[in-house]
């Protein structure tokens, strides 16, 4: 299953143009609130430059890239936990994503529709996050009222008691990922997929210039993940080649590569590869992880008959270096060239 990433934003703040940026696939971008109605669902290839530098060494038939599915949701509005605007439907159809983006509107254009009277970025993510935290506090109240009914006289539930915690800090609006959880409470939490628990990736979208540095400063003190892009420049530029993009005073590199990127790093995920002369492939990982839980990734048998992995670097392979053995123990690290050794 590919990653997946949720696009939430107040109407006409550049949701779904960035969308269309990343996919290149054409969705309706019309110049009104809530013409996204049904979610748009697009599965894009990370960009990897090992991938093509291994199956390149090793003459491999096809290179298989790891992957992000993208869901752009309708704007929300506020009030839109309790039915306003198009309702709070919207929320459930990011309920299983693994992380958000939020897309933040910073550039002035007047001729673009906007839902609040003015551009404030701050208001816009306050909104974002009340709606979304009151739409959790929906789910965890009536998960609250079940186990209280369920419940004997005198007796005490663990679950219940982290669903309370849960509950004060919704009540008020407040992220559950920025609050602090022990392993059994996340646990507990994570059943209910939770959006205030997913990661979340702040995407300001304007120029570098349109964003205050006061805004930058406030990003930067609460350890808010953030990027500036300019989304319909980006849309505009999405076939060029980096040397048309110089000439038009752009970086060289697409931002939208750079969003992929950080939307992968965001759920702290590391990439190891596979390659031979039938396919180079970019496997998904847990950062930690080991290297019969790799095994596992690619083929279940793998984890459960592990014998050893014969492990080296990309960067060591491409140079010719030394492939080094491993056992159950080893702690596999993002850019690992990986053949593993079972009993299967």
């Amino acid at each position: 299953m590919p990653l997946s990433i949720g696009i939430v934003g107040l109407p006409n703040v550049g949701k779904s143009t960035l969308f269309q940026t990343i996919t290149k696939k054409k969705v309706d971008c019309s110049n009104y609130p809530f013409c996204t109605i049904d979610p748009n669902v697009g599965v894009i290839a990370v960009p990897d430059e090992r991938v093509d530098k291994l199956a390149k060494l090793t003459n491999s038939a096809k290179k298989i890239y790891t992957t992000i599915e993208f869901v752009d949701i309708a704007g929300l509005v506020e009030g839109a936990n309790k039915g306003e605007g198009l309702g709070n439907q919207f929320l459930a159809n990011i309920r299983e994503v693994d992380a958000i983006i939020y897309v933040l509107r910073c550039f002035k254009n007047e001729k673009i529709i906007s839902a609040q009277p003015q551009t404030d970025i701050l208001k816009d993510k306050e909104i974002l996050d009340t709606e979304i935290a009151l739409k959790d506090l929906a789910t965890v109240e009536k998960r609250i009222q079940g186990l209280q009914k369920e419940m004997k006289s005198g007796t005490t539930n663990k679950e219940l008691k982290v669903l309370l915690k849960a509950q004060n800090f919704l009540s008020k609006g407040e992220i559950l990922t920025e609050k602090s959880w022990d392993e059994e409470e996340k646990k507990a939490l994570n059943s209910y997929q939770l959006l205030t628990l997913k990661p979340r990736l702040y995407l300001l979208n304007g120029s570098e210039q349109e964003a205050s540095k006061e805004i930058i400063e406030i990003f930067k003190k609460n350890n808010w993940q953030f990027l500036i892009i300019d989304i319909l420049t980006e849309l505009e530029a999405a076939d060029f080649s980096p040397e048309e993009r110089a000439s038009f005073g752009l970086c060289t590199e697409s931002k939208i590569n750079a969003l992929i990127k950080e939307s992968y790093k965001l759920l702290d995920l590391i990439t190891f590869f596979t390659t031979g002369p039938d396919e180079t492939r970019a496997w998904t990982l847990k950062r930690g992880s080991t290297a019969p839980q790799a095994g596992g990734v690619i083929h279940s048998d793998f984890e459960t008959y592990f014998i050893k992995a014969e492990v080296i670097n990309w960067q060591d392979f491409i140079d010719k270096g030394l492939i080094r053995a491993q056992g159950k123990e080893y702690i596999v690290q993002d850019g690992d060239v990986i053949e593993i050794k079972s009993s299967a």
